[in-house]
C-alpha cells in the first residue's frame, strides 16, 4: 500500500517561511506528476503548484513567486518552499502524486491526510 506522508507545516507570522515535505513509501515503480493542494475554511481545495517527472513545474497565480516546488526522485519526496506568507495562504496542504504501483497496471492518483499552515497576521 502507498503512502503519502506530509510534513512541515505549523503556525507562522505573516512575511515568514515554511517548507513542506512529502514522502510517498510503499511498494512505487514510478511516480509521475507530483502535487500540493490547499483546502482553506470554506473553500473548495485548490491545485497550489506541481512538478512533473522531470520537473517542469506549473504554479498558481496566488503564490507565483513566493513558493517554489521541488522533488526528490531518489528519496520520492516532494518539497514546496513557502516565503513570504500570508494570511490567507492559510490551509490545509496536501501532497498528490500519480504514480505507478503495479508493473502493468494504469498510474493511480494518491493523496496525504494533509498539513496545517496558519498564518498569522
Amino acid at each position: 500500500q502507498v503512502q503519502l506522508v506530509e510534513s512541515g507545516g505549523g503556525l507562522v507570522q505573516a512575511g515568514g517561511s515554511l517548507r513542506l515535505s512529502c514522502a510517498a513509501s510503499g511498494i512505487i515503480f514510478k511516480i509521475n506528476d507530483m502535487a500540493w493542494y490547499r483546502q482553506a475554511p470554506g473553500k473548495q481545495r485548490e491545485l497550489v503548484a506541481a512538478i512533473t517527472d522531470n520537473s517542469r513545474t506549473n504554479y498558481a497565480d496566488s503564490i507565483q513567486g513566493r513558493f517554489t516546488i521541488s522533488r526528490d526522485n531518489t528519496k520520492n519526496t516532494v518539497y514546496l518552499q513557502m516565503n513570504s506568507l500570508k494570511p490567507e495562504d492559510t490551509a490545509v496542504y496536501y501532497c498528490n502524486a500519480d504514480l505507478y504501483d503495479t508493473a502493468w497496471g494504469p498510474s493511480m492518483d494518491y493523496w496525504g491526510k494533509g498539513t496545517l499552515v496558519t498564518v498569522s497576521a
